[in-house]
């Protein structure tokens, strides 16, 4: 395998993940690379299925060996929500910062502030034949919104052990222990071998 395509459209994920590909000796190109902008509708009822629904569709279009991710955060405030609607959910609100303090209202009414970012990857090398690769990061939400760095929910989520948000560390940091880059180094570790 010399090329695989990475299924998405998303800039910030496309740095993060070609950063963790770098040393790699394989060529990694993205949905911009080969001009394809429209998207299959991600109608799983899990991150496993989203990411599976867009594996298979990169590859039946190319024919290039083709791996996609969902991802998204459960907040136990919000009932383990939004689960695989993170990104519709953020969406809903004018922007971010009201979406981050409708979170952090939550939390502070419910007095849970438990947390988690989930990642699955679906890897599909032929027709039909899709790998699965999980990965995950406990945490909980923090008082207050913080950090430049990251994107999505990074500037209120704090990792288990930390003290910082995920949007504090810088991303040479953040990839070495987020949920995208646990799952993407298992992706890696079958590839190598």
């Amino acid at each position: 395998m010399k090329q695989l395509l990475f299924f998405s459209n998303n800039k910030n994920k496309i740095i993060e993940i070609k950063k963790i590909f770098n040393k790699f000796d394989l060529e990694l190109l993205s949905l911009n690379d080969l001009n394809i902008s429209e998207e299959p509708e991600e109608s799983g009822h899990t991150f496993e299925e989203n990411a599976k629904i867009k594996s298979e569709h990169g590859y039946n279009k190319t024919g290039i060996p083709c791996f996609a991710d969902d991802s998204g955060i459960c907040i136990e405030s919000l009932n383990w929500k939004p689960g695989v609607f993170s990104k519709r959910f953020l969406n809903n609100f004018k922007n971010k910062e009201l979406c981050f303090k409708n979170i952090l209202k939550s939390v502070k009414n419910s007095g849970k502030q438990n947390a988690y970012f989930k990642t699955s990857i679906s890897l599909t090398i032929n027709k039909n034949q899709n790998i699965i690769f999980n990965g995950k990061i406990y945490g909980k939400i923090s008082e207050k919104i913080k950090g430049d760095f990251g994107f999505g929910y990074d500037p209120i989520f704090i990792p288990k052990n930390y003290n910082k948000t995920l949007a504090e560390l810088s991303t040479k940091y953040k990839n070495e222990i987020s949920h995208r880059s646990i799952a993407v180094n298992k992706l890696i570790n079958f590839l190598s071998n």
